[in-house]
């Protein structure tokens, strides 16, 4: 429904975004949610069809020309490029799709419940935890959690967020994750599987085979529903790149859809522009 101050979609309640991606699986189609890193790619990302749009700060570094995990780099602060993105170039061109915006839950130099209120302010339906610890691993890991900056800030994080009515919609990498989220109360869960292969700037090798992919990623639901079997699940990353990728996990476990940040946004832009450049270039004069 559009909102009455500004005429468009955004934003929208926790309620509505869940009746949206309800609707969309009631069809038997499935959801997608699209990263964006530009104004240019959320508008035409929105035109394609996606049923959400995700903004956080490796969407600058990916579209700038630089592999993804940037972002968990301390290359920025991560919290307020998320919010420099959706105020300045995605918020102002999304016309109806819920925008979710990509949150730091352990940055220790923010009041999370206090920053949510600014997110929720600016106009995002939602928030994913993005950058995330979950995808880190090994010493450094276990330095993070040592030192108050582990993933359980994440999950504390989407429990402030479900008390404020916001949309959540999370990385998790393991069924325990996956289980301290529903318990937080978490809406939506992506099962990320890895970095996504390819392109320019992608990894060469993906993190598990589509076996191991599948099975993990259908290990994290089961874990997930036990406590809330009203979550949406989503696939992420590592083989699951293409849509052939997408169909084929589809078909091999019970998730609801995709999340497609490197694999929808830079995909498409490094080989259109490629292609396009080429033609161009086979022009001859008279």
């Amino acid at each position: 429904m559009p909102n009455p101050w500004t005429g468009k979609g955004n934003p929208y309640t926790r309620e509505e975004v869940r009746e949206r991606l309800r609707n969309t699986v009631n069809q038997k189609k499935a959801i997608i949610a699209a990263g964006a890193g530009t104004g240019i790619s959320a508008k035409f990302i929105e035109k394609g069809g996606a049923d959400l749009i995700i903004i956080y700060n490796s969407g600058r570094f990916r579209m700038s020309g630089h592999g993804s995990t940037a972002g968990l780099m301390a290359y920025g602060d991560a919290n307020a490029v998320a919010m420099e993105i959706g105020e300045f170039e995605v918020l102002p061109v999304v016309e109806e799709v819920p925008v979710i915006c990509g949150v730091h839950g352990s940055d220790p130099r923010r009041r999370m419940w206090h920053h949510l209120l600014k997110v929720k302010e600016m106009g995002f339906s939602g928030i994913n935890n993005f950058p995330t610890h979950s995808i880190v691993d090994g010493h450094f890991r276990a330095v993070l959690e040592e030192t108050g900056m582990g993933f359980q800030k994440e999950v504390e994080m989407v429990a402030i967020a479900s008390k404020m009515d916001l949309f959540s919609i999370v990385y998790v990498a393991t069924a325990e994750e996956a289980r301290q989220m529903a318990e937080a109360g978490a809406d939506a869960i992506i099962a990320h599987v890895g970095t996504t292969v390819g392109g320019s700037i992608g990894v060469v090798n993906a993190s598990c085979t589509m076996d191991d992919a599948i099975a993990r990623t259908q290990q994290i639901m089961d874990v997930a529903q036990g406590v809330n079997p009203d979550i949406f699940f989503l696939a992420h990353g590592g083989p699951v790149n293409t849509p052939e990728d997408v169909a084929e996990i589809l078909s091999k476990t019970s998730v609801h859809g995709f999340v497609g940040a490197s694999s929808l946004e830079r995909m498409g832009v490094e080989q259109s522009l490629t292609d396009l450049t080429k033609r161009f270039k086979e022009l001859t004069l008279k």
